[in-house]
């Protein structure tokens, strides 16, 4: 039987699931030595990502009600956007559940009817799978140099992507 998985725009009931969810994937399952305070963007959902043409989505699965991915979208400015915290639980990815591919043109969907013409992210090398991942969705990898002076950078970020809309 197939997973229903609602996609659904963040509301504060959700922050200490999105917490743990990232925090897990990134400091249990890829070992990334972040913390909770080198994000404080994931306590300030908000008004971090909810303003102007962004947004922060959650998937969730309709039969346990467990948040099971996210993604953020930046509206930088200037008609292009960042897109940060695309995470989806180890046991929910993949082909066969699209998690990833649905959270993505929910995205991408959103930033085209904004007037968004690119889209640009950071990921870290390690992060093989989701590099390919966004190849696949037609980003391009580009060098650290030829991101837009705008473009709000983590400091773990060390592989970036561009997508023309």
């Amino acid at each position: 039987m197939q997973t229903l998985i609602e996609i659904v725009p963040f509301n504060n009931t959700l922050t200490n699931d999105i917490v743990s969810l990232i925090l897990n994937i990134q400091q249990n399952e890829f070992n990334i030595q972040i913390t909770l305070a080198d994000q404080p963007d994931l306590l300030t959902i908000e008004s971090f990502y909810q303003s102007n043409n962004g947004n922060f989505w959650c998937a969730i699965d309709n039969h346990s009600k467990k948040l099971v991915g996210t993604i953020a979208l930046i509206d930088v400015g200037y008609n292009f956007g960042t897109i940060r915290k695309m995470f989806v639980r180890a046991d929910y990815r993949g082909k066969e559940k699209n998690i990833a591919s649905i959270l993505l043109e929910t995205l991408e969907n959103h930033a085209r009817l904004n007037g968004l013409n690119a889209l640009y992210l950071g990921t870290k090398d390690v992060l093989l799978a989701a590099q390919a991942f966004y190849v696949k969705k037609g980003f391009y990898l580009i060098d650290e140099s030829e991101l837009p002076a705008k473009f709000p950078r983590m400091v773990v970020d060390n592989r970036f992507f561009k997508k023309e809309l």
